[in-house]
This record gives C-alpha cells, structure tokens and sequence, in this order.
C-alpha cells in the first residue's frame, strides 16, 4: 500500500497540519513548511456514469497497512489517516480509485488546542444543572482531530404534484349563551382541485458518509462553511485521524433525497396557492445528479462522570459544540426546593394580605 510520510526539514521529524494555516508543523522543533498552490480545483462526478463502473463494496475492502518509516512498525486501520501505534508519528493512505471513491475535497481544520479549550469552556460553563465537574471537559488533553467523510449532491429536479388548494370563507352562527342570543363568525375552508410543475435546483446537499459517529450530533454543528474547501490533498490529513466512508453512494443519494423532499413540497405549497394546501402526490425527476466525497473536520472529545463516557463533539472550523452532557442530582433538587420556597412565600404574602 502507497502511504505519505512528511519529515521535517529542521530534525527530520514527521510534520503536521497546522490548524488555522497553511503549513506543515514540526511538532518538536517548530520547523513550518508552507503548503505551495497547486491549482486543482474541486471537481463533482456525475453519478449515472459512477455507477455503471464496477467496483467492490467499501465493507468488503480490507484495511491500510501502514508500515512507519521512523520505526519500522506496521499499523492496520480501516482510517485514511492515522498514528503509528508505536512512535505516534502521522501517517497518511494514497487512496486508490479502483478501491473506493478518492475525496474530491477537505474543508481544513482551522481550530487548533487552544481554541477547542475555549469553545468547550464557553460550551461547558453554560450547561444548567451539570455537574460543577464538568468545567474538566474544557482541558481536552484527550481531545482527537478528525475529518470524518460526507457526500455531497447536486440535482435538477422536475416535479409534478397533485392536491388540492383550501380557500377560506366566513358565515355567520347563531348561538345562545347565558340566555342571550349572539352571532359569531365562523372560518369554513373550500377545497379545489390543484396540479402542476415546480423546479429546483440543489447544491451541495450534504449526507453524512460514516456510521460510527452520532448523526444528530453532527447535524447540531452545522451549518458548514462549504465554500472554503480545498481541493484535496492528503496534506491537510497529516496529524489528524480520517475515517474512511461506510455509507456508499447511492445509500447517501437516498438520504439526499429525503433531505430535498421538504423543500420541494414547500415549493408545491407555494405554487398552489390559497389559504391552505394539501399536497397528496409528488412525482419527482432528479436529472443531471453529480456527487463528491468531502472531508469535515470534527473534534471528538470524551468526558467521564460518575463511571459513565459522554462525547462531544466540535465544528473543527466554527468551534460549534454538541453532545451529551450529565446532570447533577443537587443542582436539580436544590432548584426544586428554591422553586418551592418562592411559590411558599408568594402564598404566604397572598394570604397575609387578604386578611388586612
């Protein structure tokens, strides 16, 4: 297996990627070696000429054996990227196309130790009712870097819906109350036949491409700053665990088009018109589908409590914060208890002055 190794030019030392620049890092003597532009640009595939190649499931594929040229050792990971189990030094996969997709793009890591510290504090110090302990998550000395692996998919999309269109009218009612006759009006809805042809264009709707990281957490850290990926180079890798994909292509375009589904019916709400919609049919086209496999950078983080492992998780560019959190029994009661002192002494006060 092809793999990258990047020494440094000061001690010979393996770089990494410097979160928040442009460079490759010597972590021991400081040594930066400045990433040159190399024009590539980010490119989509079109995905009716994807599929027609054969190729092998990604669960089928066996790991990256990484064999470390500072100390020899062999590493097996299912990871791009990763350590050498031994020397720790960064080791990087060249991804091969006839195995699996090659990622057209990576959105580079911009928050570096210090900054992750101070989300997770800001994140930490606002949590009501969480353990006093639970300022400790903010020292992420165990804290990994990772770019974890999405899809992203553009379509033209043709529908053409049925439903009806709901328009309100008002009649007058008659009603007795306490003897006395009233009128009142009363909102009746009319409903018609609807049908047409909506049209949208979608770009870059992103499907999370790995399985071992809690999906409703990353959906809490977006949105993503897209447009300020790069063109994929395993540089940006190096010194940051990646994951590799194991949610294949068409899986990931099913999930596309549910996420594309709600805006399409809101543009059939839209386009039938009136006081209220029922959309009861929608037949939809996705024409000229191309996808790419990207790379997000996430900080994963682990905080333990009362024997139990909470993670967190971070937006490696915005320094968004999501994940489980503890609950501290006392701060819970004792907020009971001060709750019910209050309502206590506003009784007490009500009573005392009825009786003046």
């Amino acid at each position: 297996m092809s793999q990258s190794q990047y020494p440094c030019a000061g001690c010979g030392a393996n770089v990494e990627f410097a979160p928040g620049t442009n460079v490759l890092k010597c972590p021991y003597c400081g040594h930066e070696t400045v990433l040159q532009q190399t024009g590539a640009r980010v490119r989509e595939h079109d995905y009716l000429s994807f599929t027609s190649l054969p190729r092998k499931p990604i669960a089928l594929l066996a790991k990256h054996v990484f064999v470390c040229r500072n100390c020899g050792a062999q590493t097996e990971s299912d990871s791009i990227s990763d350590r050498c189990r031994f020397c720790n030094a960064p080791v990087v996969a060249e991804v091969s196309p006839q195995d699996q997709v090659v990622p057209e793009a990576v959105l580079p890591f911009v928050l570096d130790k210090r900054a992750l510290r101070e989300s997770l504090g800001k994140w930490a110090s606002s949590r009501w009712f969480a353990p006093s302990g639970l300022k400790k998550v903010s020292e992420a000395e165990t804290a990994k870097s990772m770019y974890l692996p999405h899809w992203t998919y553009d379509s033209r999309t043709i529908t053409d819906y049925e439903g009806q269109r709901g328009e309100h009218y008002y009649v007058t009612e008659t009603y007795t109350e306490n003897g006395e006759t009233k009128t009142r009006q009363v909102q009746k809805t009319r409903w018609y036949h609807a049908s047409g042809r909506v049209f949208r264009e979608f770009d870059d709707v992103l499907v999370t491409g790995t399985t071992k990281v809690t999906q409703k957490h990353l959906d809490e850290l977006e949105p993503w700053p897209l447009p300020n990926s790069q063109a994929y180079r395993p540089e940006y890798l190096a010194g940051h665990e990646t994951l590799r994909y194991d949610v294949e292509p068409e899986t990931g375009l099913e999930s596309a088009k549910g996420k594309m589904r709600p805006i399409i019916e809101r543009d059939c709400r839209e386009d039938i018109g009136g006081d209220e919609q029922r959309v009861e049919q929608m037949h939809t086209q996705y024409n000229d589908v191309t996808f790419k496999l990207m790379l997000l950078p996430v900080w994963i983080a682990c905080y333990l409590y009362a024997g139990k492992t909470y993670n967190i998780q971070v937006n490696g560019v915005t320094g968004e914060v999501a994940g489980e959190r503890p609950y501290s029994a006392m701060k819970i009661a004792l907020a009971i208890l001060g709750a019910v002192a209050v309502i206590a002494i506003i009784i007490v006060l009500v009573v005392v002055s009825k009786h003046r």
